[in-house]
């Protein structure tokens, strides 16, 4: 599996948004123009490393960020765990709501760390309701939003793996798709390979589908499952992320009626890095204040866990910095769980 690795993304010029805004919303039309965008298919790299290896033991946050509207303040959260590394998902980069910024370059810099992102979508508009008042501009610089990783160690390789490419908010054979969302793109990981005291470790960022059942998920995890095999085999693996594991399941969008989990735990994976409790809350924008649901989580492979919890995601003023709390666990490389 090889991605590029790039040092800015090529960005989508005029002529590519009227091309993507006149195609038809098929699924074939998608995989066209998504195969076409080189920012879609690249991994961009940049930060500076702290440290040159891991130590055995060591800590990893997964935060859904929701666009990571306050980047400083998100990164500064932090501080009570003090993770040497960081899985985001719905990360923003040159949008209107989040002022342009590339938010995961800004949390890098704060904690010191190398990061690669990876755009999930090419945001076609500025968003819903509730973030178009935080927009500065009619206009997305970008329109980039996406999955990162922060790390505290060097990347030895990189790869983006997408879990889709039918275009579940693009295309509208057989999909709902939302007319304040349109995107190009759909949902994936990134994979890193990183250097540790006992050798190589493969750390992953995901976010799974929300607008879709347990069989879609599923199916979306076996991708990945079989992705990780094909860039990192026999390696320890740390995956993290908001995997959506309720939603679309009526009547009590209940997690434990999620297939995935079975399936991760046949492929040598465990669930026990995730510390028991919902992760979700009010924050800002999001359109469920009142939902309460367990959506984040960690699947580890030939490691074991020594801590794991979850980190509020209000600040100590009030203020919600996301819809999600934080996961994290400390591992350990020594011994080994699965």
């Amino acid at each position: 599996m090889i991605t590029k690795q790039l040092a800015t993304l090529t960005p989508i010029t005029v002529a590519d948004r009227n091309r993507i805004l006149s195609a038809p919303r098929t699924a074939d039309a998608h995989r066209a123009l998504l195969a076409d965008m080189p920012a879609m298919n690249a991994v961009q790299v940049g930060g500076t490393a702290s440290v040159p290896v891991l130590p055995n033991q060591f800590t990893v946050a997964a935060w859904n960020v929701e666009r990571c509207l306050f980047p400083e303040d998100t990164a500064a959260h932090l501080s009570t765990i003090v993770p040497d590394i960081v899985l985001l998902s719905e990360v923003d980069h040159g949008m209107a709501r989040t002022s342009q910024r590339h938010t995961t370059e800004v949390m890098a810099a704060q904690l010191s760390m190398t990061y690669a992102f990876g755009v999930e979508f090419h945001e076609l508009d500025l968003g819903g309701e509730t973030e178009r008042v935080f927009c500065t501009d009619d206009f997305n610089a970008l329109g980039w939003h996406g999955n990162a990783i922060l790390s505290s160690v060097p990347f030895i390789k990189t790869a983006l793996i997408r879990l889709d490419d039918h275009g579940h908010w693009f295309a509208s054979d057989g999909n709902t798709v939302d007319s304040q969302q349109l995107r190009l793109g759909g949902r994936m990981a990134i994979a890193a390979i990183i250097p540790t005291e006992s050798g190589p470790l493969c750390v992953v960022s995901t976010h799974l589908e929300s607008n879709a059942d347990a069989a879609h998920r599923q199916t979306q995890l076996r991708i990945l499952l079989d992705a990780i095999d094909a860039f990192a085999p026999d390696m320890p693996v740390l995956i993290g992320g908001d995997l959506n594991t309720g939603n679309h399941l009526p009547p009590d969008f209940d997690w434990r009626n999620e297939t995935l989990f079975t399936l991760a735990r046949t492929r040598g994976y465990s669930w026990e890095f995730t510390a028991a409790g919902n992760t979700t809350r009010p924050s800002l924008i999001t359109l469920h204040p009142d939902r309460v649901m367990k959506l984040d989580w960690f699947a580890g492979r030939n490691l074991s866990k020594e801590e794991c919890g979850v980190l509020n995601s209000t600040m100590a003023d009030g203020k919600p910095l996301s819809d999600h709390d934080c996961v994290w666990c400390k591992v350990n490389l020594s011994k080994t769980e699965c």
